[in-house]
């Protein structure tokens, strides 16, 4: 079976994170030298910090927080398609691209992957690709940018027309090393009781042209 492959961002004390928002901090609360037995550390964090999951709720009141949502959307058969050719991510860009049907969509864009870095201006999706999407079948995108509409967005359009079409959202991997085609992806977000999204840990591995994990 082929090797896992990690596209997530490493939890860092330096890494960007929304400006305004909640920055990650790790730090050891008990060393060992302390308890005599364990290290235990603790951390405070934005829930949409590194690559993670949004919930409904993030940007609907009505919506499904994370712990409500079906894991299965984050678990199974996804396709990685390079899309860094276009500042503008639309309908029509989608439908020249072949990809080996997958109910989970990861876009490669041209934004470089810096987790310490908060970029200054990411590719556009335009909102027409809801709908072409669900056409597709598609329940999850993924994207390797903070977000899937602009930073200085209010409406967020792009957020509410993938939830319009039943498409979840996953923010920030890291497909810089990853070549396009087929995957497995896990990427389950944690059981946070009304949490309005989730830190992941995401990872794919190849499957071969028999529809088998390699």
């Amino acid at each position: 079976m082929g090797k896992w492959i990690d596209i997530s961002q490493c939890l860092t004390n330096d890494m960007a994170c929304w400006p305004g928002d909640e920055p990650f901090s790790f730090s050891l609360t008990y060393p060992m030298d302390q308890t005599g037995s364990v290290n235990i550390g603790q951390l405070t964090a934005s829930l949409h910090t590194g690559t993670h999951v949004d919930a409904p709720f993030h940007y609907d009141n009505q919506g499904k927080t994370i712990e409500q949502l079906d894991i299965d959307t984050y678990i199974g058969k996804a396709a990685v398609i390079d899309v860094s050719h276009f500042d503008r991510i639309t309908a029509d860009v989608l439908r020249e691209i072949e990809w080996e049907d997958a109910s989970r969509l990861l876009l490669h864009t041209s934004l470089p992957n810096n987790p310490k870095r908060f970029p200054d201006q990411m590719p556009i999706l335009d909102p027409d690709i809801a709908p072409y999407l669900r056409e597709k079948g598609v329940s999850l995108i993924g994207v390797d940018m903070p977000s899937v509409d602009p930073a200085d967005s209010k409406d967020l359009e792009t957020h509410h027309a993938l939830y319009e079409h039943g498409i979840n959202i996953l923010e920030n991997i890291m497909l810089d090393h990853v070549k396009p085609g087929s995957y497995e992806l896990i990427a389950l977000p944690l059981a946070i009781k009304g949490g309005d999204g989730s830190p992941v840990r995401a990872v794919i591995r190849p499957i071969d042209n028999k529809g088998d994990i390699s």
